[in-house]
């Protein structure tokens, strides 16, 4: 504008200043007219799990003399709650005079304490040509625990009124091979489960009562290494492992048996005891929570070897792991081996449906055919690895995230049944 006036009419070079002037005072009085922040609050949980979605509400006392537009907020945290730990919202009006508020919806991507250091609160003049902004530091800790919604899931919670795993599991008799009373022979009763030597001390055929086995040991092996952090679905799979895992222990306490988790990566990192009840399922869920992210390939040969030396008897062992190509997956064919021998493993591992959808895709470049073929190459890989497992005797559960944690529980059930644990 003053080159403008200057060109047109250079005598009244006066009026630019005069207008820059005006504009100055005018974005002055806009300020004073914001007003002031009286108050600032922000409601934050003290826990939460991740994947899970959680609530935050913000609310800010301001004292205006003329309404404006709406304040503003932005949210400084750690990247576990947020993309670049970052979120900004609009807040609204409510009923009250002077009051505004807002929600803030964030989902955790990574388990631990995660903090929200500081909030910075702006508000603009009824113009909009001046904004006020006041910084406020915080210093809120939020823990991301591992997700348990599985195990609150509505499948979940109508099997668990099963007379064997309710709330008071009641012992079957006649079931497995545990040895529970005897009692006097009955016709209709099978002949094989006549105790002779009780007979023969009480002159009366007596039969053996045996009730499904309890007190076996379960060990959730859980690997924390490289490809175990990569995401699947937008969470670690280490994260979709730990929400399995911890859904089949509980089924497990429930079922009278002993469970323990055990994390590994280049070295053994957790190794917690086994717990017997379920009121103790919480000490599992702290444990898992502890469970770092590590990015160097696992030790499987320390890892087993430390695990196979804790184990005094048999047990079932579900290895939750990964592979990326056959020199790692020899070091991990080698160790299971050795521990097949004395305990019965389950090896669960996530369908890769990157890798799938890579091979099958349409070309449309030489580069997607060469893509699609190392793709297949590696799928092709994988698939040898696990029916070499499978020649092994381990029992071997290839399937999506969502349903690894039930097809885990019916192969537990399944061998728990079959009295293929103790």
């Amino acid at each position: 504008m003053a080159v403008l006036i200057g060109a047109v009419a250079p005598g009244a070079w006066i009026i630019a200043p005069l207008i820059g002037a005006m504009l100055l005072v005018l974005i002055a009085f806009d300020g004073l007219l914001a007003g002031t922040l009286e108050d600032f609050k922000l409601e934050t949980p003290a826990d939460t799990e991740i994947g899970q979605s959680t609530l935050l509400l913000a609310m800010a006392e301001l004292r205006r003399k003329i309404a404006g537009p709406p304040p503003q907020i932005a949210l400084s945290m750690d990247e576990r709650l947020a993309h670049r730990g970052r979120r900004d919202t609009a807040l609204d009006d409510q009923p009250e005079p002077k009051i505004w508020s807002g929600k803030i919806i964030l989902t955790p991507t990574r388990r631990g304490t995660a903090a929200i250091d500081a909030v910075w609160v702006r508000w603009a003049g009824p113009l909009g040509l001046a904004h006020q902004q006041r910084t406020i530091a915080l210093d809120r800790k939020i823990r991301i625990w591992p997700d348990l919604s599985p195990v609150r899931s509505p499948t979940l919670q109508a099997y668990m009124r099963d007379s064997q795993f309710g709330l008071v599991a009641r012992r079957i008799r006649g079931e497995g091979t545990q040895f529970e009373a005897l009692s006097e022979f009955q016709p209709g009763m099978d002949r094989r489960r006549i105790d002779w030597k009780a007979s023969a001390r009480h002159t009366a055929l007596y039969a053996r009562e045996n009730e499904a086995e309890r007190d076996n040991q379960i060990i959730f092996a859980l690997d924390c290494g490289q490809a175990m952090c990569e995401p699947v679905d937008g969470l670690p799979r280490i994260d979709r492992a730990v929400s399995a895992a911890l859904t089949a222990s509980f089924i497990a306490l429930k079922g009278g048996d002993r469970v323990s988790l055990f994390g590994f990566a280049d070295t053994p990192r957790l190794a917690t005891p086994f717990i017997t009840e379920t009121n103790a399922f919480h000490r599992l869920q702290t444990a898992a929570a502890s469970l770092d992210y590590v990015p160097r390939e696992p030790n499987f040969t320390l890892a087993l070897s430390t695990l196979t030396a804790r184990l005094k008897r048999r047990s079932l062992i579900v290895l939750f792991s990964d592979f990326t190509d056959l020199t790692s997956a020899e070091l991990m064919l080698e160790s299971i081996g050795r521990l097949v021998r004395h305990h019965l493993v389950i090896f669960v591992t996530m369908e890769d449906t990157e890798l799938s959808a890579l091979s099958t895709a349409e070309p449309d470049r030489l580069h997607d055919i060469a893509t699609a073929v190392m793709a297949d190459r590696l799928t092709r890989q994988r698939a040898l690895v696990l029916e070499r497992l499978r020649r092994m005797g381990v029992h071997v559960i290839e399937a999506p995230w969502q349903t690894i944690g039930f097809q885990v529980i019916d192969r537990y059930l399944e061998a728990k049944g079959a009295e293929a644990i103790g």
